[in-house]
């Protein structure tokens, strides 16, 4: 029988040759195969070899200010091209990207999650309408971020026609070499990813490898007896990869998260006490995660995106006592419990379910979530909204483009202005002590990451909420509609945007709850209404 060979890190990186094209599943930094991602970029800065590779992945996979996951990748020389979900937490990576030294192609997170099973199929290509009027859009960008990649001379997407309408043609990536993670492989290579805080899309991306003819490496944190994994627990049937790496340090280059090595509340062997949760101080950020959770209804299933959504959203829920009134989701198939925060986003304390992230996106891109709350950078006179690049940096989409483009109702969060913004709150309102030193409700987005007009004519709800104001999206522009009691109209507002809004008739001041250093009553508030 066919079993994978155990290698060193270094015999891992012998199957990795110059030109090749490479990819990697993790999250933030769950599920990063350190071990191997070290041993490249030592390669490469010893030796300058394997260099001119082209790195396909689909989610972030690092953490901010810390080494690891894709940032070891970031080096000129060791990438030609990098075809990419997000890159928000790798200054590294997005600092090449800004200078011109390498190739990068943005695309939806999800649609990139859902290529390994068009390319598993050798279908030519993912059709999909998730991207359009967009700047992933071919007659728009093309989801390429810098000069380099358009004087490239290659496209990964195009426009095709089917039945009258129009989708995006995402193209299919051969994939040479797959990097995946597991916890325990048993001695016929079978892969088990028992303490893995997410699920992730490890088997369709091994289908797509296998189809190209590529190597797929599995680093574990050690080996058990042939047996011992029970066969529904096998994620990887062993015949499919080709290595196994066990990782020599595991509480350094196998940890659950970047911030623990492992908790089994994250990964469904236990469940941790409901005090665990931390209560979040009052800020300006939690007072627009309260004010956007105030427009739910009962019993719906909401999803939180990183920023603003992804840190206070979470420990709301479990403040407010919101956990039976409303099911929250991750984009990495989370379902339930308390989800982390920034380095740790993705997975979630308690939760109910985990579930694929590839398949994840077909509830979101299919079905369409009920509630999604999203951050964002900019919004414009067009109800257009900028959440992928600032100034020169390009963070990127993740699933951003794919939740926003499907969801029922859209509920962005932003402060105001951006640098420096000061707030403070009582009982009377607000207090704008310091401005932001950039405004962010401008003439014109610097990059359309959600089309409002496109989002409108679908009959999407959409909100714009802030510390100080809430605006609607509507087919004339954005309407003020909402005010917190302690501003100045013309000055805190008006006087901080580069256009104009409507203004409703029956414009309204924020309930002052919002601003309560306890619980601001969110599930009566939400139990009140008919769902």
């Amino acid at each position: 029988m066919r079993k994978p060979a155990v290698l060193t890190a270094k015999e891992a990186v012998d199957l990795i040759h110059d030109g090749d094209t490479l990819c990697t599943i993790a999250m933030t930094l769950i599920s990063a195969s350190e071990t191997v991602l070290k041993e490249v970029e030592n390669r490469f800065l010893e030796q300058g070899h394997p260099r001119d590779l082209t790195f396909f992945h689909t989610c972030g996979q690092a953490s901010i200010g810390m080494p690891g996951g894709m940032t070891r990748l970031a080096h000129e020389g060791l990438l030609k091209r990098v075809y990419g979900g997000h890159w928000g937490q790798s200054a590294k990576m997005m600092d090449l990207i800004a200078g011109n030294k390498i190739e990068a192609f943005n695309l939806p997170q999800g649609q990139m999650a859902n290529m390994f099973h068009s390319m598993a199929l050798k279908e030519p290509g993912k059709l999909s309408k998730i991207g359009i009027g967009t700047y992933i859009d071919p007659r728009v960008e093309g989801g390429k971020m810098n000069q380099k990649t358009k004087d490239c001379g290659d496209d990964a997407v195009g426009l095709v026609t089917v039945d009258g309408e129009e989708y995006i043609q995402y193209k299919p990536v051969p994939i040479d070499v797959l990097l995946i993670r597991g916890t325990f492989a048993d001695e016929n290579g079978n892969l088990s990813t028992a303490h893995e805080a997410m699920v992730l899309e490890v088997l369709p991306a091994v289908m797509a490898t296998k189809r190209w003819g590529g190597k797929v490496i599995a680093q574990v944190e050690r080996i058990v007896k042939a047996g011992s994994i029970s066969p529904k627990d096998v994620v990887v049937p062993g015949v499919l990869i080709d290595g196994i790496v066990v990782c020599d340090d595991p509480f350094e280059d196998h940890r659950q998260t970047r911030s623990w090595y492992y908790d089994p509340s994250y990964s469904g062997q236990g469940l941790a006490p409901e005090q665990a949760a931390a209560t979040i101080p009052l800020t300006e950020r939690k007072v627009i995660g309260r004010r956007a959770m105030a427009e739910l209804v009962p019993d719906q299933i909401i999803n939180i995106g990183t920023g603003i959504p992804n840190d206070v959203i979470g420990p709301i829920i479990a403040e407010e006592g919101l956990s039976d009134t409303v099911m929250v989701t991750v984009e990495s198939g989370v379902y339930g419990g308390t989800p982390q925060a920034t380095i740790d986003f993705g997975i979630s304390m308690n939760a109910q379910a985990l579930i694929p992230h590839d398949r994840q996106f077909e509830l979101y891109n299919g079905t369409g979530i009920d509630y999604t709350f999203m951050g964002a950078g900019e919004m414009d006179e067009n109800c257009n909204v900028n959440a992928t690049r600032m100034g020169s940096k390009a963070p990127g989409a993740g699933g951003f483009i794919d939740i926003t483009a499907t969801a029922k109702n859209v509920i962005f969060c932003s402060t105001f202005t951006g640098g420096g913004l000061k707030v403070g709150f009582s009982d009377d309102g607000i207090e704008i002590r310091q401005e932001g030193k950039f405004k962010k409700l401008v003439k014109q987005v610097q990059q359309i990451s959600y089309n409002g007009k496109v989002a409108l004519k679908n009959g999407q709800n959409a909100l714009y909420v802030t510390e100080r104001a809430v605006f609607r999206l509507t087919e004339n522009g954005p309407m003020l509609i909402e005010v917190a009691k302690g501003v100045d109209i013309q000055k805190d507002i008006l006087d901080q945007m580069e256009f104009t809004p409507l203004i409703a008739e029956d414009l309204i001041y924020t309930d002052t709850a919002m601003y309560s250093d306890g619980p601001a009553g969110l599930k009566a508030l939400i139990d009140a209404k008919e769902s």
